[in-house]
Protein backbone atom coordinates (compact mmCIF):
# COMPACT_ATOMS: atom_id res chain seq x y z
CA UNK A 1 0.00 0.00 0.00
CA UNK A 2 1.32 3.70 -0.84
CA UNK A 3 2.45 5.36 2.30
CA UNK A 4 0.13 8.18 3.76
CA UNK A 5 -0.10 11.52 2.72
CA UNK A 6 -1.95 14.54 3.93
CA UNK A 7 -3.98 16.89 2.28
CA UNK A 8 -1.65 19.91 2.06
CA UNK A 9 -2.95 22.85 0.49
CA UNK A 10 -0.85 21.36 -2.48
CA UNK A 11 -3.81 21.12 -4.71
CA UNK A 12 -5.55 24.14 -5.31
CA UNK A 13 -9.08 24.38 -4.72
CA UNK A 14 -10.05 26.16 -7.68
CA UNK A 15 -9.17 23.01 -10.07
CA UNK A 16 -11.01 20.92 -7.77
CA UNK A 17 -14.55 23.32 -8.80
CA UNK A 18 -13.13 23.43 -12.03
CA UNK A 19 -13.16 19.16 -12.40
CA UNK A 20 -16.46 19.59 -10.87
CA UNK A 21 -18.22 22.28 -13.31
CA UNK A 22 -16.79 20.30 -16.21
CA UNK A 23 -17.54 16.71 -14.74
CA UNK A 24 -21.34 18.05 -14.39
CA UNK A 25 -21.18 20.04 -18.16
CA UNK A 26 -19.77 16.09 -19.40
CA UNK A 27 -23.03 14.64 -17.40
CA UNK A 28 -25.34 17.18 -19.33
CA UNK A 29 -27.37 16.32 -22.11
CA UNK A 30 -25.92 13.30 -24.45
CA UNK A 31 -22.47 13.51 -25.51
CA UNK A 32 -20.46 11.50 -28.25
CA UNK A 33 -17.51 9.28 -27.06
CA UNK A 34 -15.14 11.86 -29.05
CA UNK A 35 -17.05 14.52 -26.87
CA UNK A 36 -16.46 12.73 -23.70
CA UNK A 37 -13.09 12.81 -24.35
CA UNK A 38 -12.21 16.43 -24.87
CA UNK A 39 -14.08 16.48 -21.75
CA UNK A 40 -11.91 14.03 -20.28
CA UNK A 41 -8.89 15.95 -21.77
CA UNK A 42 -9.85 19.39 -20.29
CA UNK A 43 -10.66 17.19 -16.84
CA UNK A 44 -6.94 15.79 -16.50
CA UNK A 45 -4.82 17.76 -18.77
CA UNK A 46 -3.52 15.19 -20.59
CA UNK A 47 -3.76 13.65 -23.81
CA UNK A 48 -6.91 10.84 -23.45
CA UNK A 49 -6.44 8.28 -26.21
CA UNK A 50 -8.75 7.72 -28.74
CA UNK A 51 -9.72 4.04 -27.46
CA UNK A 52 -10.84 5.40 -23.92
CA UNK A 53 -14.49 4.89 -23.76
CA UNK A 54 -16.44 6.51 -20.68
CA UNK A 55 -20.02 6.47 -20.19
CA UNK A 56 -21.77 8.96 -18.37
CA UNK A 57 -22.61 10.48 -15.63
CA UNK A 58 -18.76 10.29 -14.47
CA UNK A 59 -18.18 12.07 -11.51
CA UNK A 60 -14.51 12.94 -10.42
CA UNK A 61 -13.41 15.62 -7.82
CA UNK A 62 -10.23 16.48 -9.42
CA UNK A 63 -8.70 15.51 -12.89
CA UNK A 64 -4.82 16.37 -12.58
CA UNK A 65 -3.85 13.17 -10.77
CA UNK A 66 -5.69 10.73 -12.92
CA UNK A 67 -4.75 9.00 -16.20
CA UNK A 68 -6.82 6.93 -18.88
CA UNK A 69 -4.42 4.23 -20.19
CA UNK A 70 -5.13 3.41 -23.69
CA UNK A 71 -8.14 0.64 -24.36
CA UNK A 72 -9.93 1.41 -20.85
CA UNK A 73 -13.51 1.69 -20.28
CA UNK A 74 -15.31 2.91 -17.80
CA UNK A 75 -19.31 2.11 -17.54
CA UNK A 76 -21.85 4.38 -16.05
CA UNK A 77 -22.15 5.85 -12.95
CA UNK A 78 -18.58 5.57 -11.73
CA UNK A 79 -17.18 8.36 -9.31
CA UNK A 80 -13.76 9.05 -8.92
CA UNK A 81 -12.90 10.82 -5.39
CA UNK A 82 -9.16 11.64 -7.04
CA UNK A 83 -6.79 13.92 -4.70
CA UNK A 84 -4.50 11.38 -4.23
CA UNK A 85 -4.18 10.68 -7.68
CA UNK A 86 -5.47 7.42 -9.89
CA UNK A 87 -3.84 5.38 -12.68
CA UNK A 88 -6.36 3.46 -14.92
CA UNK A 89 -3.75 1.36 -16.84
CA UNK A 90 -4.17 -0.21 -20.69
CA UNK A 91 -7.17 -2.20 -21.32
CA UNK A 92 -8.91 -2.08 -17.96
CA UNK A 93 -12.58 -2.65 -17.64
CA UNK A 94 -14.54 -0.47 -14.92
CA UNK A 95 -18.30 -1.92 -14.51
CA UNK A 96 -21.06 0.81 -13.34
CA UNK A 97 -21.66 2.23 -10.36
CA UNK A 98 -17.94 2.09 -9.06
CA UNK A 99 -16.15 4.28 -6.94
CA UNK A 100 -12.24 4.80 -6.34
CA UNK A 101 -11.92 6.81 -3.54
CA UNK A 102 -8.29 7.97 -2.93
CA UNK A 103 -9.11 10.40 -0.12
CA UNK A 104 -10.13 9.50 3.46
CA UNK A 105 -9.81 10.25 7.14
CA UNK A 106 -8.00 9.33 10.42
CA UNK A 107 -9.79 7.18 12.79
CA UNK A 108 -8.37 9.34 15.94
CA UNK A 109 -11.03 11.93 16.60
CA UNK A 110 -8.77 14.34 16.82
CA UNK A 111 -7.84 14.35 13.59
CA UNK A 112 -10.54 13.09 11.83
CA UNK A 113 -11.31 16.58 9.94
CA UNK A 114 -7.99 16.16 8.24
CA UNK A 115 -7.84 14.84 4.58
CA UNK A 116 -5.55 11.88 3.87
CA UNK A 117 -5.23 10.86 0.36
CA UNK A 118 -3.36 7.56 -0.89
CA UNK A 119 -2.78 6.80 -4.72
CA UNK A 120 -5.15 4.19 -6.46
CA UNK A 121 -3.20 2.27 -9.47
CA UNK A 122 -5.62 0.14 -11.76
CA UNK A 123 -2.77 -2.48 -13.96
CA UNK A 124 -3.33 -2.97 -17.14
CA UNK A 125 -6.42 -5.29 -18.18
CA UNK A 126 -7.69 -5.64 -14.43
CA UNK A 127 -11.48 -5.93 -14.08
CA UNK A 128 -13.70 -4.60 -11.57
CA UNK A 129 -17.04 -5.50 -11.85
CA UNK A 130 -20.21 -3.79 -10.96
CA UNK A 131 -20.44 -1.69 -7.56
CA UNK A 132 -17.15 -1.98 -6.45
CA UNK A 133 -15.39 0.00 -4.31
CA UNK A 134 -11.87 0.68 -4.25
CA UNK A 135 -9.76 2.22 -0.83
CA UNK A 136 -7.30 4.68 -0.69
CA UNK A 137 -3.69 2.91 -1.57
CA UNK A 138 -4.80 0.26 -3.67
CA UNK A 139 -2.90 -1.46 -6.35
CA UNK A 140 -5.45 -3.40 -8.35
CA UNK A 141 -2.62 -5.96 -9.66
CA UNK A 142 -2.57 -7.09 -13.89
CA UNK A 143 -5.03 -9.12 -15.37
CA UNK A 144 -6.84 -9.29 -11.79
CA UNK A 145 -10.67 -9.53 -11.08
CA UNK A 146 -12.53 -7.94 -8.60
CA UNK A 147 -16.32 -9.37 -7.81
CA UNK A 148 -18.69 -7.19 -8.09
CA UNK A 149 -19.95 -5.68 -4.96
CA UNK A 150 -16.33 -6.15 -3.58
CA UNK A 151 -14.58 -3.68 -0.97
CA UNK A 152 -11.01 -3.77 -1.77
CA UNK A 153 -9.11 -2.43 1.56
CA UNK A 154 -5.37 -4.18 0.28
CA UNK A 155 -3.09 -4.51 -2.82
CA UNK A 156 -4.47 -7.59 -4.90
CA UNK A 157 -2.28 -9.58 -7.05
CA UNK A 158 -1.76 -10.20 -10.45
CA UNK A 159 -3.90 -12.45 -12.05
CA UNK A 160 -5.88 -13.30 -9.24
CA UNK A 161 -9.69 -13.17 -8.44
CA UNK A 162 -10.84 -11.06 -4.94
CA UNK A 163 -14.25 -11.22 -3.80
CA UNK A 164 -16.37 -10.04 -0.83
CA UNK A 165 -16.11 -7.26 1.82
CA UNK A 166 -13.17 -6.51 2.50
CA UNK A 167 -12.31 -8.28 -0.72
CA UNK A 168 -10.27 -11.79 -0.26
CA UNK A 169 -8.47 -13.66 -2.76
CA UNK A 170 -10.74 -16.53 -4.36
CA UNK A 171 -8.86 -18.67 -6.60
CA UNK A 172 -6.10 -17.43 -9.80
CA UNK A 173 -7.54 -16.52 -12.47
CA UNK A 174 -7.93 -19.51 -15.18
CA UNK A 175 -7.18 -19.18 -18.41
CA UNK A 176 -9.13 -22.44 -20.05
CA UNK A 177 -12.08 -21.51 -17.92
CA UNK A 178 -15.15 -19.82 -20.13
Amino acid sequence: MAEDMRYSGEIDYNDVQRTMQLAAEMNTGWHTEEEVREYLRKITGSDIPDTVRVFTPFHINYGKSTTFGKDSFVNFGCTFLALGGITIEEGVFIGPHCVLATEYHPEDPVHRHELRTKPIVVKRNAWLGADVKVLAGVTIGENAIVAAGSVVTKDVPDNMIVAGSPAKVIRPIDPERK
